[in-house]
């Protein structure tokens, strides 16, 4: 069943010249793309492609100068984000700076959790599911490492319950180890049926968990691939640019052409 549809969506900004006149600025063209239940979909791209935009279109956290066409349905009625974010749909911010500096961490873990009855137990078993010690509940955000810190923005999201996650650069500037703990544990998001949209510049991190894998390029979707087409010299993959970053990651020797060279973007 779908989750999360995006149709013929289409973004731009208003914005201001020096001469001040208004034009528009577009940022994300004509994207399509459907989630799944039980599904993890990665978008990969580079940054400024308008990955981020997605989210935050998807959330409602829009500034005010922005103009859309299209639409965004969730479990097939149009989204509106104002109601479902928090309650249908759960947010894994990029910066850990979304934490609250003044409060400890095992109160904003417990905020997320709707029903008051068994909270502390709740927030002990959170803490527990995502490698995180009891005795850290007492910690405030700057007093934890960055991989400590983003488990702690993944056990809020998981605290609400959302049947959709969303997962905005979780890996960023981790090591090995924590990569691998933050990648397992939003594996472990879908084993209830939820579905995750993980937003990504790293097509490891995303080869590793993700169902499929949409490519961001120069504000727009330019392929959609499954995770098993990326094997070999990327024979099944369809798109040229989408071959080009497969080929060119360590174990397959760097193997690189440029697709925007040669006109195929």
């Amino acid at each position: 069943m779908e989750l999360l549809s995006v149709k013929d969506y289409s973004l731009s900004f208003i914005q201001y010249d020096k001469w001040f006149t208004r034009k528009k600025v577009k940022v994300l063209n004509n994207i399509n793309l459907t989630i799944h239940k039980g599904e993890i979909v990665a978008i990969l791209g580079a940054s400024g492609s308008g990955k981020s935009v997605l989210a935050h279109a998807i959330l409602g956290i829009l500034p005010n100068n922005h103009c859309s066409s299209g639409k965004i349905f969730y479990q097939g009625k149009e989204l509106k984000s104002e109601k479902l974010r928090g309650k249908e749909i759960s947010f894994v911010p990029q910066s850990v700076n979304y934490l609250d500096p003044i409060m400890k961490i095992g109160n904003q873990v417990k905020i997320g959790i709707k029903d008051y009855k068994g909270r502390d137990s709740k927030v002990h078993a959170l803490f527990e599911k995502y490698g995180l010690k009891k005795e850290n509940e007492i910690l405030y955000p700057q007093q934890m490492p960055g991989g400590m810190a983003r488990r702690v923005l993944i056990a809020i999201a998981m605290s609400q319950k959302g049947k959709l996650i969303i997962a905005d650069e979780p890996t960023v500037g981790l090591d090995r180890k924590n990569i691998k703990r933050i990648l397992e544990s939003i594996k472990d998001m879908v084993s209830d049926g939820s579905g995750v949209l993980m937003i990504t510049h790293d097509i490891s991190s995303a080869l590793k968990i993700a169902n499929r894998i949409a490519i961001f390029y120069d504000e727009k979707i330019i392929d959609i691939a499954k995770r098993e087409d990326f094997c070999g010299k990327g024979e099944r993959l369809k798109h040229p640019y989408t071959c080009e970053l497969w080929n060119s990651m360590p174990g397959n020797d760097f193997i690189y052409q440029s697709s925007i060279k040669e006109g195929w973007i």
